[in-house]
């Protein structure tokens, strides 16, 4: 041991303790002396002092923090002499260079890990499978695929291949990095492999959008976990397959197992993508049961949900009752507010974030910007625009740019949106072209359409909504020619126009409708509730605006396809359907018709309900004979 702890005193660096001798005439010291200097050398120098005095206290060197000893060592010349401290002490190396591993590898600085382990190879030291594992947690921080490769090989040496634990470790390095196939190659290979492997390949391919290869996998599994199911719902979602979600999630449900937070995220998210509300809040009930209330992304998804489906109140009470809220609240619940035309609250909220220190982001800026152009507030909008760069050095994206446009050509400023978009410091995409179209179609421009549908067709050629609009503009003004040479050109390049669809939800089941559809097994119920609604409309003022039929056919005809629009027929079943005063909610993928617009204000009314409406552009929340959005869409 003496042999072990003659090592040569430096100029002192150190703060010394306080010694105290004994009546015989020995060296002691104290325990806080000990606590101060075993724990605080910073440098091998000081590592050295340190063993001088335990020299000359006679303490054993075991006393010294051996994990200290080795970050300190780890990257200097010094890191022979830690070597033989660990050999003193009789303590395999290896265990405590892993200790520092780990340390590194759970750092801000994981590279310091991939160091220490070339280090350990330039001295000899022996890994172990979790020197490789530590380095290999680092490598996926930092999504190091060279130093990556380096450890696979050394593993391979070293015999590693039976470690299903490390051979995890690779496959998910390999996916992580964008080397999907090779993770592949290395899991068809494995002669073992566990629930984990094949879950982090399931994962990996539906994080890549490549959702048939992960669910091919998923159904090949021997054994699922929660893990399993929530990757695939969660995959569906992404891949834009909410249903395919919800399915798998009433799947899951069946075989007895439970969803955990990441599950619960996940399938309110497809809840909220298809509208389906009665399970949104069957899970929103699952999660407070599992005491989730407090989880602030399960928070910010209800939130979201709840406005998809057009349950702003709901969503409110959500918002109000957290704990905790992040921009991502707050914005969720802006942007809630300008898609229900509730523009001045939406204003309002905004003020009390910024009051509670809260910093505004980019999408909390395009909730605002919404707001103002759903409700005409021209100069509101331009104040943020301004403000978002000035106030809070956020730089407007491409997205900040076509609300803009939204907002000056709902407004009807046209050229003042068309000057705008030529004095963008970015290209403007199709978005911002389309958006200007759409004030057209509003203001029956015909001459900026033109133009607009020039940058369209180079931009997003298929895009049947665009084509479909510059044809409404000619029919509107009775330029059938050109609306039937635009139709054409839809046909000459192969763009079919999507045909208009309104779903609604009745105990759990979903009912989809297209227009003039009878293949619905009520559509003669439907078909007579609407003969004597009609009636009742009439009495109230109705006049079927049948300029919104943009055919060059007879009045008659035009009234029945009018009559027949696939929101009146959704709205009759559900009033068929539900009981007396039970709010009515329907989605459809196009935007609402004016005439459709103007029925639901009266039937509203009429029957008593409220009736929400969600079309692909916003909300519109029918009660007593108005509208949420106040005629202004």
């Amino acid at each position: 041991m003496l042999h072990c702890l003659a090592v040569l005193s430096s100029p002192n660096t150190l703060s010394c303790p306080k010694l105290h001798e004994t009546s015989n005439g020995t060296t002691v010291w104290t325990s806080y002396d000990k606590s101060s200097l075993l724990y605080n050398f910073n440098s091998p120098s000081e590592l050295k002092q340190v063993q001088a005095l335990l020299i000359k206290t006679s303490t054993p060197l075991s006393v010294l923090p051996l994990s200290r000893v080795a970050s300190v060592c780890a990257f200097s010349s010094s890191f022979p002499h830690a070597q033989k401290i660990f050999h003193c002490v009789n303590k395999p190396e290896v265990t405590v260079w892993n200790g520092c591993l780990r340390s590194f590898a759970e750092s801000s600085s994981p590279f310091d890990a991939i160091l220490l382990f070339c280090q350990l190879r330039k001295y000899d030291v022996l890994p172990d499978s979790f020197t490789c594992s530590y380095v290999l947690k680092a490598c996926v921080q930092l999504l190091d695929l060279l130093h990556g490769r380096n450890v696979h090989d050394y593993m391979e040496k070293l015999g590693f291949q039976s470690n299903l634990f490390l051979q995890n470790m690779i496959v998910h390095l390999y996916a992580s990095c964008g080397k999907i196939g090779d993770a592949k190659l290395l899991f068809d290979k494995m002669h073992q492999r566990d629930v984990v492997t094949w879950n982090i390949m399931i994962t990996q391919f539906a994080k890549r959008g490549d959702i048939n290869a992960a669910s091919q996998l998923f159904k090949q599994m021997p054994e699922r976990s929660v893990r399993s199911w929530t990757a695939m719902a969660a995959g569906f979602v992404q891949c834009g397959k909410p249903k395919e979600a919800i399915e798998l999630f009433m799947e899951m449900e069946g075989a007895g197992l439970r969803a955990n937070q990441v599950t619960v995220v996940a399938v309110l998210a497809a809840c909220a993508d298809i509208g389906a509300l009665d399970l949104g809040r069957r899970i929103h009930e699952y999660s407070n049961r599992s005491g989730y209330q407090r989880n602030v992304r399960i928070c910010n998804t209800l939130i979201d949900m709840y406005i998809k489906c057009g349950c702003l109140e709901a969503a409110r009470v959500v918002f109000e009752n957290m704990d905790e809220r992040t921009i991502v609240s707050w914005s969720a619940m802006i942007q809630g507010l300008a898609m229900h035309g509730q523009a001045m609250e939406a204003l309002e909220l905004f003020s009390k974030m910024v009051q509670t220190g809260t910093k505004p982001n980019g999408v909390t800026f395009i909730g605002l910007l919404h707001a103002c152009s759903h409700m005409g507030l021209v100069e509101k909008g331009r104040e943020f625009f301004v403000s978002m760069s000035r106030d809070y050095g956020i730089a407007p994206r491409i997205e900040h740019y076509g609300c803009m446009i939204d907002l000056l050509s709902r407004a009807g400023l046209l050229e003042e949106a068309r000057q705008f978009i030529k004095n963008m410091p970015l290209k403007p995409n199709a978005v911002v072209w389309g958006a200007l179209l759409g004030g057209c179609r509003v203001h029956n421009n015909i001459e900026l359409a033109e133009e607009a549908i020039v940058h369209l067709n180079e931009l997003d050629p298929h895009n049947d909504g665009y084509y479909v609009v510059l044809s409404n503009i000619y029919a509107n003004a009775k330029k059938w020619e050109n609306a039937a040479k635009v139709r054409k050109l839809m046909r000459d390049q192969g763009v079919k126009k999507t045909p208009g669809q309104s779903s609604i939800t009745v105990a759990g089941l979903v009912h989809e409708f297209v227009a003039c559809d009878e293949s619905h097994p009520q559509v003669k119920e439907i078909y007579a509730s609407w003969e004597n609604l009609l009636q009742q409309l009439r009495l109230k003022g109705y006049v079927p605006n049948t300029s919104v039929v943009l055919l060059d056919i007879e009045e008659a005809e035009k009234e029945k396809i009018l009559y027949h629009h696939s929101e009146k027929l959704a709205l009759v079943f559900g009033i068929i359907n539900t009981p007396p005063g039970e709010t009515i909610r329907i989605m459809k993928n196009l935007r609402v018709c004016e005439d459709c617009h103007a029925a639901f204000k009266l039937i509203s009314d009429v029957v008593n309900r409220e009736i929400v409406v969600r079309d692909r552009n916003r909300f519109h929340c029918f009660k007593n004979g108005t509208c949420s959005c106040k005629d202004y869409w």
